[in-house]
């Protein structure tokens, strides 16, 4: 479902709604809405803490039905924790719990509170985005392949709005535009892979660009692509019935002479692993294999809907990945659009295989001012760094720090790994000018080293979002990250 979102500032005692939502911190300290609900109703929040069935602590949510003296039908109590360590992504959890305490109830419009909550060094208008954010993403329903056993039994939730004045307006416009990227991402991201495949991607990229007229839209299929070169993309599609795609979107919101700057995803919409086929357990999770494409997508659509005043493009080569008859094998040697040639030592390294034709024409055709690569690259990297933090790797400390900064603000946080040439001799070949795998150690850092072959003389990054873009288990849904990331750095650049 999707929820509509507004501003308000009425005090919370007076507000006309089916819920309004407060916070309680441990040690029964009160937030300044929960002491006015408190006090308009008699103390009933205090009885509550005096017997222990409000604890304040993180996690926690008590509603009170029709308390006399409140205008509101409910008031929902979220706990926050102890009040010296509140910060960002407590807000962030607070409203994501009260989101889905709501969903279980026949709440339609709630007024939250939450964001009058100080959290240190932010303003109105980022608790706003930060709360907007964390609560269309407890909202979010997957219904494409489902049908519901009891429609009666969905969420009834439609708005929320949040206590702020005009000054958080900014701050709402942009939660509104990246929670669309958002939703693109994790609706294109979720569905099955007999559905979302190439030519499906390409399909929702051209119809958003018929959409919006600052938009274009170019898709490259197998014969043209061929003709151009892309020796190392096409490789690895040879074994799949599902024909591999190229998509390039442009968005003009710039000066015609500004260069780009571009966003390139893997769009692997299905990984079996190929000829070095995964083991049976746990492979339908690789449908999220196209997580990167799903998440520069999603940035693209935020970027657009924002307005933002840059030049962007946003490419994604889409390939499946299976094993046939005519499948890559390994000790395969592939002449990549750049002319390197790789030799293949695993046809399950095969997300960089099809990156890096797809950032050599990104830079020949785009020039980008700087370039950044997301995609669901190694588990090393969920190794290292588990499903909090994306990995991120430059060789340019200023667009590193650029991006670093922009997960910071949207706590869709990434953390740096080594890019030294000290690791490039682990991908040394001697059928090849490079294998496309480097052994057992260190992993995710020499696939970044593979793909920084093919980005000499560009500004370039690359984020493995390998433990990032899905959580695990049957029911896991795609997260939408990077997407809050890259349209901060993307807002950042817009200035």
């Amino acid at each position: 479902m999707t929820v509509q979102f507004s501003l308000g500032a009425a005090a919370p005692e007076t507000v006309d709604s089916d819920c309004v939502i407060v916070g309680v911190h441990e040690q029964g300290v009160l937030t300044d809405a929960a002491a006015r609900i408190d006090a308009a109703a008699a103390g009933a929040i205090k009885r509550q803490l005096e017997s222990g069935d409000i604890s304040g602590k993180a996690g926690s949510c008590v509603m009170l039905f029709a308390p006399a003296g409140v205008t509101a039908r409910r008031v929902l109590v979220v706990g926050l924790g102890a009040q010296k360590s509140f910060d960002g992504a407590r807000l962030r959890k607070a409203c994501v719990d009260a989101v889905r305490a709501l969903a279980k109830s026949p709440v339609a419009d709630a007024v939250s509170y939450l964001t009058e909550v100080d959290v240190p060094g932010r303003d109105s208008a980022w608790r706003v985005r930060i709360a907007a954010l964390a609560a269309d993403h407890a909202a979010y329903r997957y219904t494409a392949t489902v049908t519901p056993r009891d429609k009666n039994a969905l969420p009834k939730l439609a708005t929320i709005t949040f206590a702020a004045g005009d000054d958080a307006q900014a701050g709402l416009d942009q939660a509104r535009a990246i929670a669309e990227g958002v939703r693109f991402a994790r609706d294109l991201a979720n569905l099955p892979p007999n559905i979302c495949n190439p030519t499906h991607i390409a399909a929702q990229a051209q119809a958003f660009a018929d959409a919006h007229a600052q938009v274009t839209c170019t898709v490259l299929d197998e014969a043209e692509m061929e003709k151009q070169g892309f020796g190392s993309l096409l490789a690895v599609a040879r074994g799949s019935a599902n024909k591999p795609r190229l998509i390039a979107l442009e968005y003009k919101g710039g000066n015609e002479a500004d260069p780009p700057y571009a966003l390139v995803g893997k769009g692997v919409t299905f990984d079996s692993g190929g000829i070095s086929l995964k083991p049976g357990a746990g492979m339908e999770e690789m449908k999220f294999d196209m997580g990167g494409a799903a998440g520069v997508l999603g940035a693209f659509v935020a970027a657009v809907k924002m307005g933002l005043k840059i030049n962007l493009v946003c490419v994604v080569p889409s390939v499946e990945n299976m094993p046939g008859g005519d499948s890559y094998r390994p000790s395969d040697v592939l002449t990549s659009l750049s002319g390197l040639t790789i030799e293949v030592l695993n046809t399950d390294a095969e997300g960089r295989l099809i990156l890096c034709d797809a950032l050599t024409w990104t830079a020949r055709q785009f020039k980008p001012q700087a370039m950044v690569d997301a995609a669901t690259l190694t588990g090393a990297c969920v190794v290292a760094l588990g499903k909090h933090a994306s990995g991120l790797m430059s060789k340019h400390d200023d667009l590193a720090a650029e991006l670093l900064a922009a997960g910071e603000e949207t706590l869709d946080r990434a953390w740096r790994l080594p890019l030294w040439d000290d690791y490039q001799s682990q991908l040394d070949s001697g059928f090849a000018d490079v294998a496309n795998i480097g052994g057992k150690s260190a992993g995710a850092v020499t696939a970044g080293c593979f793909l920084s072959r093919f980005t000499e003389g560009q500004r370039w990054a690359h984020l493995d979002i390998a433990g990032t873009a899905w959580d695990e288990g049957r029911k896991g849904l795609a997260t939408g990250r990077p997407v809050a990331l890259l349209a901060q750095w993307l807002v950042d650049r817009d200035s």
